[in-house]
């Protein structure tokens, strides 16, 4: 198991147990007493309280009331955090902006170099418009959380996407498309896809698209993407 996994398991198992022998933890594992105690020793630096007594009949206790205080995120999960709340704070929905800034400022540094790279490109490629209306709000739906890693792969690779719809009027079909942009009107996503069979941009809502998936293939080109005037890219809105 990777060491997230295992870091996991052996919280899980100081929870159930109280007290136990380091050996004992190696065993449920299985890794080397040394390996444990290297989990363990980050599992302090991560908040939890874990006791250790030395000597025959020793071992290492975990204080019920302690809870991890530093977040273990992947690089998926803390993409998604930086462009929800950047779209929030672009859009003008974000409360204590000033604070929230700072605080995508330090999860940003979780991110690989070629990652930041990749997070940069999207957010150029966001655009901004009105609210959406009453009724439109009133159907909104849970988004399929498997679309935003396919989506940022697609956009990054310059890969098609290819999904499950369900239109406006329930009609559903299996779309190919080319992703060239993200278009919020809040709360609304759409993904901005161009669609090679029409010629022509389609604007999809991410919480009608199901079962998200690339398409092998050669790569598409970027092409310019034109909205109405009421809509303006992330960089226009974050620097007013």
């Amino acid at each position: 198991m990777d060491i997230r996994t295992r870091q996991d398991a052996l919280v899980r198992h100081l929870r159930r147990t109280g007290h136990v022998g380091v050996d004992e933890l190696a065993n449920a594992t299985g890794v080397s007493r040394r390996t444990v105690l290297r989990d363990i020793a980050a599992l302090r630096d991560q908040g939890f309280v874990i006791d250790s007594e030395p000597g025959r009949g020793g071992g290492v206790h975990l204080d019920p009331s302690s809870v991890q205080l530093t977040a273990k995120l992947t690089v998926d999960e803390v993409f998604a955090l930086l462009v929800s709340v950047s779209v929030m704070r672009a859009a003008q929905t974000l409360p204590f902006s000033d604070i929230a800034d700072d605080g995508l400022a330090k999860i940003e540094k979780a991110l690989p170099r070629d990652k930041i790279k990749d997070l940069r490109e999207i957010l150029r490629r966001i655009y901004i418009g009105p609210a959406a209306s009453p009724g439109l709000r009133g159907s909104m739906s849970d988004v399929d959380p498997a679309l935003l890693p396919v989506f940022e792969a697609g956009f990054i690779k310059l890969q098609c996407l290819k999904f499950d719809y369900v239109d406006r009027r329930g009609a559903a079909s299996s779309r190919e498309v080319e992703p060239q942009a993200l278009l919020v009107l809040p709360p609304l996503w759409y993904v901005v896809g161009f669609d090679p069979e029409r010629d022509a941009f389609r604007n999809f809502r991410m919480d009608r698209i199901k079962n998200p998936r690339l398409v092998d293939g050669p790569e598409f080109r970027r092409k310019t993407v034109r909205f109405d005037e009421d809509v303006c890219s992330f960089s226009q809105v974050w620097s007013r």
